[in-house]
């Protein structure tokens, strides 16, 4: 439930930027009040002991955060003259973040095994809190972003949620493409949702920095992601990234924390491949498919329909399958957990290859 609140702000993300930041504020502003927002819930759960507690907290902090993406990036690219060019350097700096924020955590021992269940976890939130704080305070600072909708023009339920690209689907190898990146969400939602429990029930120390390890196979594969795609074309790109999500969780099932460490660190170091190769390229081939008119609802039509409906189906399944296979408490079958997932990315392979026409994608570097 805790995680699939993402989904849940994913869902709603949409209305906040249709219905509010493109119409009445300017984005920068906004992103700013979302953020201290943000960092006050995320100060109240580092507070909270019980889960009827947190759940609020954590519902209403995702709501807050998921729209930052959208209007973070409004930001950047009203200030581009050449955002294809300009925004990955920006880009990266986010993923760069997110290493850093593993490291830190494992650096300071938040996630040491003998502090496990000594309220450690609640520095993370507090860090996460001040974090906040800063990054909204400082968004006031950012170049004006004026809203995107004149003042009296309508907005349509349909062009907040991208509804207008529906159209796409009756191209036959568009809704393959839409259904298989709505189906692979399963399979990333159990590695989101189970790394940390994972790494931390085979007590395996600093595993959040070996997590963030994903993070900098990322930055590496999105520079060959280009090579790829000129190479081999979309669908054997895509197919890449879908094995990699089976061959991941192969790793994760049959690894362990003495001699075979080295195939959990092979599975977390997948996930640039995992990643890059599904949702980037898959990213580029909505972008080739749209047109001008288009463009940004099938844009926000596949964000919503992967990282809010997708991945909240793939979170309640994922804590079905784990809840099934627990031994004892605090103890889990995780060859089991891991198997599902890769059984079901090889069937969504094996719907994407037999069904899936190869075409041309064109991409600009």
């Amino acid at each position: 439930m805790a995680y699939s609140t993402q989904s849940w702000g994913a869902i709603v993300a949409p209305f906040i930027i249709g219905l509010i930041a493109d119409r009445y504020f300017n984005a920068e502003r906004i992103l700013g009040v979302l953020h201290i927002v943000g960092a006050i819930l995320m100060y109240q759960m580092s507070q909270v002991t019980e889960f009827s507690g947190f759940y609020p907290y954590i519902l209403g902090y995702m709501i807050a955060y998921m729209p930052t993406l959208a209007l973070v990036n409004s930001v950047s690219f009203n200030q581009m003259n050449n955002p294809k060019k300009q925004f990955p350097f920006v880009r990266v700096f986010g993923t760069i973040g997110w290493i850093l924020a593993g490291i830190l955590i494992s650096a300071l021992k938040w996630d040491s095994i003998e502090n496990i269940g000594q309220g450690t976890l609640s520095n993370t939130f507090i860090m996460v809190a001040i974090a906040s704080a800063l990054l909204g305070l400082f968004s006031f600072t950012l170049p004006k972003t004026p809203p995107s909708v004149s003042k009296g023009e309508k907005v349509k339920i349909s062009d907040i949620l991208g509804l207008d690209a529906l159209k796409l689907l009756k191209d036959r190898n568009f809704l393959i493409f839409f259904l298989s990146s709505v189906l692979i969400c399963i399979p990333l939602a159990f590695y989101y949702q189970n790394i940390s429990p994972f790494l931390t029930e085979y007590k395996i120390e600093n595993s959040t920095a070996w997590a963030s390890l994903g993070q900098v196979f990322e930055v590496g594969f999105m520079l060959l992601l280009s090579f790829f795609l000129k190479k081999f074309g979309f669908k054997k790109t895509i197919l890449f990234g879908m094995l990699a999500w089976a061959i991941r969780y192969l790793l994760f099932a049959y690894g362990n924390a003495g001699d075979l460490f080295f195939m959990i660190v092979i599975g977390i170091a997948l996930h640039g491949i995992c990643y890059d190769f599904i949702f980037v390229s898959g990213q580029i081939y909505t972008d080739s498919k749209a047109g001008e008119k288009v463009k940004s609802a099938a844009q926000g039509l596949i964000t919503l329909a992967t990282y809010g409906v997708g991945m909240l189906i793939g979170f309640w399944v994922s804590g079905q399958i784990v809840d099934r296979n627990v031994i004892t408490e605090g103890v889990h079958s995780w060859q089991d957990v891991w198997t599902f997932p890769a059984i079901f990315a090889v069937a969504v392979l094996l719907i994407f290859a037999v069904l899936f026409k190869d075409e041309k994608v064109e991409y600009k570097t």
